[in-house]
């Protein structure tokens, strides 16, 4: 770590993601960044199932050579909803594309739930920083299983929503739209949530020249990113016409380490439950300035250059830990399943 970092409180956060391309970006940069103290990842069902998106993770923290850090896997099913997950966007694995090596990590016992509630009540109050990167159904079974954590948490950073477009729908995300009934929880929750939404995350476009600069880091880590993307490219292009994929978690990691990455803005947010064509509708009110006890607000604009350096930077930091691992064969759009994790997950 350098010494500038030391001299910082780093940010201490629980990534609750569903592996995935970008939640695979997501993590490698909060593992490599210095300013981030990683406590926990915890799974949740989302871009593929629960077992296929907690195998990808263990894989991507061996890639990144994480280690002391606990993974737990979570919530299999939406709180309401039938499953609904994205092989159109991730593939069959749920994160098609690149070779990877088999876990070197031991999934932690512990259900997700339990694991966030217990980190975030052994820290101090207002030092833990939730980071939903997924569906919101692990952390809205947390706050109702264990209240406490709403007062104690410092804020909730999402990658989620859109205060002026969809994609799951013509006006829902995704993460939103697969669980509504646990983003309604969250977001009327009393603690601080920042929504990273799809109006900042299409900023954080993986363009030629992006790719270039990773590449240019020449580690297997960053390599491995060089291959989501070229697999993540061809899914956008293929399922949502976007000439560049837009890497959206990385996003709420970086708002994180620097807020100054973007600008936001505060207003009020809640989820649309009832509409039959906007269901899961991050519903934003801008109709005048936020209320003084406003708890909500979301991303506006992106410092594309500067978002894109902190997550080279990253890769850089994090070097090459596992040159010459042996890896196993991995699915494309076309190819066999991905091999399970070793052990079951629930």
């Amino acid at each position: 770590m350098d010494a500038n970092a030391m001299n910082r409180e780093r940010k201490k956060i629980i990534l609750d993601c569903d592996p995935g391309h970008d939640d695979a970006v997501a993590l490698l940069l909060a593992h490599g960044n210095p300013d981030i103290e990683l406590l926990a990842v915890t799974t949740v069902v989302g871009n593929q199932t629960l077992e296929k998106v907690t195998r990808n993770a263990l894989s991507v923290g061996t890639i990144a050579g994480i280690t002391g850090v606990p993974f737990a896997a979570g919530c299999d099913r939406p709180l309401v909803r039938t499953i609904e997950t994205a092989p159109d966007i991730h593939g069959d694995s749920g994160m098609d594309g690149p070779a990877q090596p088999e876990s070197a990590i031991a999934l932690d016992p512990r259900h997700a739930v339990d694991l966030i509630i217990e980190t975030v009540m052994a820290h101090e109050p207002g030092t833990v920083t939730l980071v939903p990167t997924g569906g919101l159904t692990n952390i809205a079974m947390a706050a109702r299983k264990e209240p406490r954590i709403v007062e104690r948490v410092k804020e909730v950073v999402l990658m989620g929503g859109g205060y002026h477009v969809g994609n799951w729908s013509a006006v829902a995300e995704f993460n939103i739209k697969i669980d509504p009934e646990a983003a309604h929880i969250v977001f009327n929750e009393k603690w601080p949530v920042v929504m990273v939404g799809l109006d900042l995350t299409h900023q954080a476009l993986a363009t030629p020249d992006v790719v270039a600069q990773i590449e240019a880091v020449g580690t297997g880590p960053a390599r491995f990113v060089r291959e989501l993307m070229d697999f993540f490219a061809q899914t956008y292009k293929d399922a949502q016409g976007f000439d560049h994929p837009p890497v959206h978690d990385p996003c709420a990691v970086a708002y994180v380490i620097d807020p100054s990455v973007m600008t936001t803005r505060k207003v009020p947010v809640d989820i649309e439950l009832q509409g039959t064509l906007t269901l899961g509708m991050t519903v934003a009110d801008f109709r005048a300035p936020a209320p003084a006890d406003c708890h909500t607000s979301v991303a506006v604009d992106l410092d594309r250059e500067k978002f894109w350096n902190l997550v080279t930077d990253a890769l850089i930091r994090i070097g090459d830990v596992v040159p010459g691992v042996p890896v196993s064969p991995r699915t494309t759009a076309a190819g066999p399943s991905a091999a399970a994790p070793t052990r079951a997950v629930a």
